[in-house]
């Protein structure tokens, strides 16, 4: 037998917090250690170090709006609640004047970036979401709008008789700046035959990422977690995403999505813990390196987890948000919007410093010293997809 390195560890994480220690950038097989470790808090030691060695103690938020402009959807994903068919009772699509105004309202009432998602419409003209677009750039030249999942923009080119590339630098000059992150869900094929067999492979949803950052159009991405897929599942995810990332570098955040299984075609299944959903926000802080920040969506878990997950490897708590639609279908049960003053009365009780944020992380105002944030909350109250956050 051979003799034992004086350096080898039997305790896996030993390797993983020394390579952390010297920035090292992690492994598939670390990442699965990591999934698999029983030890939470440790897993959640190592991700807030990697946080703070990254972002220090700054955690960031964004007056914004969600608008879900239509939910009839041609893929019928088996985890959407949100999803219906044309004619179905429930069923809606906004017109242009209808997502216009509420981006008007949002940015009347401070907002400075516009969040729009919606299902996959096979009877929505193309030109009525380009109208969309460019109809809030048009009356609110200033304001981010972050818009359509790579999903969406790969239906628009099918209807279109177009190209992706084509369909982002035509809606580029309407006025997009950038695309969610939404429509990611698991990126490897055989967990989305099973959940989503209509949607684009993940291979079609990174291609298009890639494609809008060469245009110029920063994005985010997401994680689906907590439904069919393994934890090796969730880490080539990762994985793919860190290439990616390498590549182009036009992910400005990670934000995993924990899966709602009420009213979904997958309502058999319990969904993710909170100890699941600690743990993969951490995991995903340690494996995506590249990635300049790691959003918490408080609209899936809540704002008390969302506060607990700053330690474990957050650094965004994503927004005011208002009026997002595709959660309450799941009966998520956390709101649909978030005074500002409470999202900075929450990252301060974390010990950490808000800092009110633009779609592109430019700071517009930290929150130091020990002042009350403004009691109206200086930003869109509680009214009325998050997924594609």
């Amino acid at each position: 037998m051979s003799p034992v390195s004086p350096h080898a560890h039997p305790d896996p994480l030993v390797a993983i917090e020394e390579k952390v220690a010297r920035q090292e950038r992690l492994s598939a097989g670390d990442g699965l250690a990591l999934f698999e470790s029983p030890d939470l808090l440790r897993v959640g030691r190592l991700a807030d170090r990697a946080r703070r060695d990254k972002v220090g103690d700054s955690v960031y938020f964004v007056v914004n709006r969600h608008v879900n402009y239509t939910n009839v959807c041609r893929n019928r994903c088996r985890f959407c609640a949100f999803s219906r068919t044309e004619g179905e009772p429930g069923a809606y699509t906004l017109t242009v004047d209808e997502v216009v105004a509420k981006a008007l309202e949002a940015v009347e009432q401070g907002a400075t970036e516009i969040h729009i998602v919606g299902g996959e419409n096979p009877s929505l003209p193309y030109e009525a979401i380009r109208a969309m677009v460019a109809g809030i750039r048009r009356r609110a030249p200033s304001v981010h709008i972050k818009a359509f999942t790579a999903s969406e923009v790969a239906c628009f080119a099918e209807t279109e008789g177009s190209t992706p590339e084509a369909v982002l630098r035509d809606l580029k000059t309407a006025g997009l700046n950038g695309l969610p992150g939404g429509g990611a869900e698991i990126l490897r094929a055989e967990v989305r035959r099973r959940v989503c067999p209509a949607k684009i492979s993940g291979e079609e949803w990174l291609k298009i990422h890639k494609v809008a950052h060469r245009l110029g159009l920063k994005t985010n991405a997401t994680m689906l977690y907590g439904h069919v897929e393994t934890y090796e599942d969730r880490v080539d995810h990762l994985l793919r995403l860190r290439a990616a990332q390498d590549e182009t570098g036009g992910f400005q955040a990670f934000i995993p999505l924990a899966f709602q299984p009420k009213n979904s075609a997958l309502s058999d299944l319990p969904g993710p813990t909170g100890t699941d959903d600690l743990k993969t926000l951490a995991v995903a802080r340690l494996l995506l390196d590249n990635f300049p920040h790691i959003k918490t969506y408080w609209v899936m878990t809540g704002l008390k987890l969302a506060q607990v997950a700053l330690f474990f490897g957050a650094d965004d708590m994503d927004g005011t948000v208002v009026e997002e639609i595709i959660s309450l279908m799941s009966e998520a049960g956390h709101g649909q919007a978030v005074a500002k003053s409470e999202l900075v009365r929450v990252i301060r009780a974390a010990g950490r410093v808000p800092v009110e944020r633009d779609a592109l992380y430019g700071v517009l105002r930290r929150y130091e010293g020990p002042e009350p944030a403004e009691p109206d909350g200086g930003g869109p109250g509680p009214c009325g997809r998050g997924p594609g956050t």
